[in-house]
C-alpha cells in the first residue's frame, strides 16, 4: 500500500531544532560556513603595503615639480601606515569581503584609491583652483567604520568655484586601462543636480596609461553609446569613459578647469 507522506513547515522547525538552530539564518550560515571569519594573512598585507610605498615613489618620479609630494616618507605614514593601523586596531579587515575577495585585497584595492585621491590633492587644487585645504580627505572616524567600504553613490568632495558655485567632485582611480563609471554614480548625480543644482564631477585618474579625466556626470545622457555592460563586473551597467573625456597627462602641469572644452 503506497503511502503519501505530508512534509509540514512544522517539521522544517523540529528539523532545524534537532540539528541545534532555533534560527533559521544561522542555519545558512552554518552549511555555508558564513560564520567563520577568515584569517587575515598580515605578512600578505605586509607585501602589499610595500607595493603602495613603490606605486607613491614612481608616481612621484613622473608628475610635474608642482605637484609632487615634497616628503614622501611622511605622505607614507599618514596615508599607508596611519591608514592600516586604524583599520587594524578598529578590526575591520576581516570584514572586507566585497564580491567575494580576500579581505587582503580589498583593503589593497581600497586603500590605492585612498591614496591616489590625497597624492594628487594638489593637481585638484590646481585645476579647480582652490586651496588645499578646501578639499577634504577621509577621516579616522570613518575608517573605523565598515560602511565605509560598502558600495554607495556618495561622491567624495565638495568644493566652491569663484567663490559661488558649488560642485561636487567624485574621485575615481583606474590601473588597468579599463576606465568606467558605475551606473549608480550618475543617477546619484542627476539627482543631486535635479534637487540641488550642484554640478557632480568626475574626475578620473587612468593611471595605467597616465592621463585623467574630467566629465560631468549629471549631463551623461541615457542614450549615450558609451553605456555598456560588464560582463566581468558581474554584468553591471556602465559607462565607459569615451578617450575624448580624457584632458590631462599626468606627467605635464595640470589643465586648469575654466579650460576644459566639455563639449
Amino acid at each position: 500500500m503506497k503511502r503519501k507522506i505530508t512534509i509540514t513547515t512544522e517539521y522544517f522547525r523540529q528539523y532545524r531544532q534537532k540539528l541545534g538552530f532555533s534560527n533559521q539564518a544561522d542555519v545558512k550560515n552554518f552549511f555555508g560556513a558564513k560564520d567563520i571569519t577568515p584569517t587575515v594573512d598580515f605578512n600578505y598585507i605586509d607585501l602589499l603595503n610595500k607595493r603602495l610605498y613603490e606605486i607613491v615613489d614612481r608616481l612621484n618620479k613622473v608628475v610635474v615639480d608642482e605637484i609632487k609630494i615634497d616628503n614622501l616618507n611622511s605622505f607614507k605614514k599618514q596615508n599607508i601606515v596611519r591608514v592600516f593601523g586604524v583599520m587594524k586596531k578598529g578590526n575591520i579587515l576581516p570584514k572586507l569581503n566585497n564580491q567575494r575577495r580576500r579581505p587582503e585585497q580589498v583593503y589593497f584595492s581600497w586603500v590605492q584609491g585612498y591614496i591616489i585621491s590625497n597624492y594628487f590633492s594638489r593637481a585638484i587644487s590646481i585645476i579647480f583652483g582652490v586651496p588645499v585645504s578646501a578639499i577634504s580627505s577621509i577621516g579616522d572616524d570613518d575608517l573605523r567604520n565598515i560602511k565605509t567600504f560598502k558600495r554607495t553613490a556618495k561622491a567624495d568632495l565638495e568644493i566652491t568655484l569663484n567663490k559661488k558655485e558649488k560642485v561636487i567632485i567624485e574621485i575615481q582611480s583606474g590601473f588597468t586601462g579599463t576606465n568606467d563609471i558605475k551606473q549608480h554614480k550618475v543617477i546619484e548625480a542627476k539627482k543631486v543636480f535635479n534637487d540641488f543644482r550642484k554640478h557632480t564631477l568626475a574626475v578620473h585618474f587612468d593611471l595605467y596609461n597616465g592621463q585623467v579625466a574630467i566629465i560631468k556626470l549629471d549631463e551623461i545622457e541615457d542614450d549615450s553609446v558609451n553605456w555598456i555592460t560588464r560582463q566581468q563586473m558581474e554584468g553591471q551597467t556602465v559607462f565607459n569613459i569615451d578617450q575624448n573625456h580624457f584632458v590631462w597627462k599626468i606627467t605635464e602641469p595640470p589643465i586648469k578647469y575654466k579650460e576644459i572644452d566639455f563639449g
